[in-house]
C-alpha cells in the first residue's frame, strides 16, 4: 500500500479526539484513574505535535520526525499526574508509531478503540 498523507492526518485527528475523550473519562474515575489519563495525554500530546507538520505526507520524512520527537530528553504537557510515567507514555506512543509508519499500517483504522 502506498504512504498516503491525508490518511495519516485524519487518523492524527481522530486519535486526538479519542484521546481527550479517555482523558475526561479518566478524570471522571479518580485517582485510580490517572495512569490512564497520563497515558491519554501521551497520546493527544504526540498526535498534536505530528499532525500539523509537512513531514506526514512523506514517509521517511514522517520516520525522521518521530526519530527527533523521540531523541527528546522531557515531554511537558498540561494535565500530567506523574511527570516519569507520563514520559515513559510518550516514548511507547511514539515507538508504536515508528512501528505503524515503518509498516504503513494502521492509519486506516480511525475507530475510537485500537
Amino acid at each position: 500500500m502506498e504512504w498516503n498523507g491525508a490518511t495519516v492526518r485524519t487518523w492524527l485527528e481522530r486519535r486526538i479526539v479519542a484521546a481527550r475523550t479517555d482523558q475526561v473519562r479518566a478524570e471522571r474515575g479518580g485517582y485510580e484513574f490517572q495512569d490512564d489519563c497520563d497515558k491519554a495525554a501521551a497520546e493527544e500530546m504526540v498526535c498534536a505535535a505530528l499532525k500539523g507538520k509537512a513531514s506526514v505526507d512523506v514517509q521517511s520524512a514522517f520516520a525522521e520526525e518521530l526519530r527527533g520527537l523521540l531523541a527528546r530528553d522531557e515531554y511537558i504537557w498540561r494535565g500530567v499526574y506523574n511527570d516519569t510515567r507520563f514520559d515513559r507514555h510518550v516514548r511507547s506512543y511514539i515507538r508504536k508509531l515508528v512501528k505503524m509508519t515503518k509498516l504503513n499500517s494502521g492509519f486506516g483504522n480511525t475507530t475510537h478503540y485500537q
